[in-house]
Formats: structure tokens, C-alpha cells, sequence
């Protein structure tokens, strides 16, 4: 049985958490219609400022150039998918949800699975040389 604390946490969304939610059901119609689901990716990054653009941005670039996956918007963030529609890595800027970094994450389609634990996402705030390398040796794994 649920307490009434548990309950209320549950049933309780953020509202950046909900604008999230209007975006992916916005995204889904958009799609259904037949839009530039790119360029709706590129669009997100633009709105966004700081280091959370500059990060987009960088991982935007390396996705475009060292795999063949598709740009898109999900959540209200830029995510790049598979052939079958499925999202492989996904940015979430720090400003969205007011936290203090920002993520690169890899949903399940992301074939990164080493043993019987490994990441799925990673908190950023800057991106180095050596950090771009990690980042094209997991996209290049996760699309394997």
C-alpha cells in the first residue's frame, strides 16, 4: 500500500516535466505530419544558451559525422535515432530541468552493453579533445 507521502511524489510533476511531456506529444504530431525533424533538432539547440548550446552543438557534430543516425527533437531536446525510429542518444541541457550539468544519455537502442553493469548517461559541462574521442567511441559503439 502507498503512503500518502509516496502518493503525492508520484502524482506530482515538475512543470518543466510537463512541458517536456507537451513537447514529445507536439513532436509525435509534428512527425506524424511530415516535419523536418531535423531541423526542429537544430532549432532546440539554437534556443538554447550558454554551454548547454555549445555542448548541443559539439555533440550534434560529432553524431553528424561519425554515424549515420537521424536528428531529432525528443522531450524538447535533441536526440538522433536509428533506422528504425528509435532513439540512440539523446542531450538534455542543464537549464531545462535546473540542474547543475548537463547530459549526453543512450537509451536503450544505444548498444553499449559491457557485462552486466554499464553507464547510460553522463553528466557534462564541458567538452575536451580527449572527451570528444570518448564520445565517438561510444556513439561508434552504440551503432554498431
Amino acid at each position: 500500500m502507498w503512503s500518502g507521502q509516496e502518493k503525492a511524489v508520484g502524482a506530482t510533476f515538475s512543470k518543466e516535466e510537463k512541458a517536456a511531456m507537451r513537447a514529445a506529444a507536439a513532436e509525435a504530431k509534428a512527425a506524424k505530419a511530415g516535419a523536418d525533424l531535423e531541423a526542429a533538432c537544430l532549432a532546440a539547440i539554437e534556443e538554447m544558451t550558454g554551454s548547454d548550446k555549445e555542448l548541443a552543438e559539439t555533440l550534434h557534430q560529432l553524431v553528424k559525422k561519425h554515424t549515420d543516425l537521424r536528428a531529432k527533437t525528443w522531450y524538447g531536446m535533441p536526440a538522433y535515432t536509428n533506422a528504425d525510429g528509435k532513439v540512440v542518444v539523446f542531450f538534455q541541457s542543464a537549464a531545462k530541468f535546473n540542474v547543475r550539468y548537463a547530459t549526453i544519455g543512450f537509451q536503450e537502442a544505444a548498444r553499449l552493453d559491457e557485462g552486466n553493469l554499464w553507464p547510460n548517461a553522463y553528466a557534462v559541462t564541458k567538452l575536451t579533445a580527449a572527451d570528444k574521442k570518448r564520445v565517438v567511441e561510444l556513439l561508434t559503439t552504440a551503432v554498431r
